[in-house]
């Protein structure tokens, strides 16, 4: 029994701290590595309490997919963060409204969890010995929960539309595509077959139109 305290406390100190140093850190590159190290801290937490499915999909999606992908986005796009933070002072009020009502959501939660002792065994209902991890969860989270799941799926929909409409620029320099055109265009606009004679090639003009 100690060498399993021992790791939970390992884990969770350095997932804490991990989490702390993803808001504190200024470079934007190391808050996404200690994103990294808190995920696989979490996973080692979960190895710890018998969910070993969860622990490799975090790893896998999150670690392996979601933060190696903001990492490069971070370093390829050339984002001002100087000017990022110029409107900090101006959303704060908002956000630490928002924080409040995060804080008393969980406040809701734990005091529910606690106080009423059916919730606590209905949620930590003994899972029979011949369903796997993996099949139980599956069992719970698209029969019991799925509808708290489809909502899941929605925030996270609007989410990333949210963060393509902030962080989209329209710059005169980079050229964008018009979808109407694309979608106008025949197989007679998109290409063209030259007869070129042997031994003679393009003439200037035809080049010129063949770039075009």
């Amino acid at each position: 029994m100690i060498l399993p305290a021992l790791f939970f406390y390992l884990f969770a100190g350095v997932c804490v701290a991990s989490a702390a140093m993803v808001i504190s850190s200024r470079n934007p590159v190391h808050s996404v590595l200690f994103l990294i190290l808190a995920f696989v801290n979490a996973a080692g937490l979960f190895i710890l309490m018998g969910a070993e499915f969860l622990a490799m999909i975090l790893v896998v999606v999150y670690v392996g997919a979601v933060a190696v992908l903001f990492l490069f986005v971070i370093m390829m796009l050339d984002v001002n963060f100087a000017e990022l933070r110029e409107g900090f002072l101006e959303y704060l009020p908002l956000g630490l409204v928002i924080a409040a009502i995060f804080l008393l959501e969980l406040l809701l939660v734990v005091g529910g969890w606690t106080l009423n002792p059916t919730v606590t065994k209905s949620i930590t209902a003994a899972i029979p010995g011949d369903v796997s991890n993996t099949e139980a969860i599956g069992l719970v989270l698209y029969t019991k929960y799925i509808h708290y799941f489809q909502l899941a799926g929605m925030v996270l929909l609007v989410a990333m539309v949210g963060a393509i409409v902030l962080t989209l620029r329209h710059r005169a320099s980079v050229k964008r595509q018009d979808i109407n055109v694309q979608n106008a265009r025949t197989p007679e606009m998109a290409m063209s077959v030259r007869k070129v004679a042997s031994g003679r090639g393009l003439q200037d003009a035809d080049a010129a139109e063949w770039v075009k």
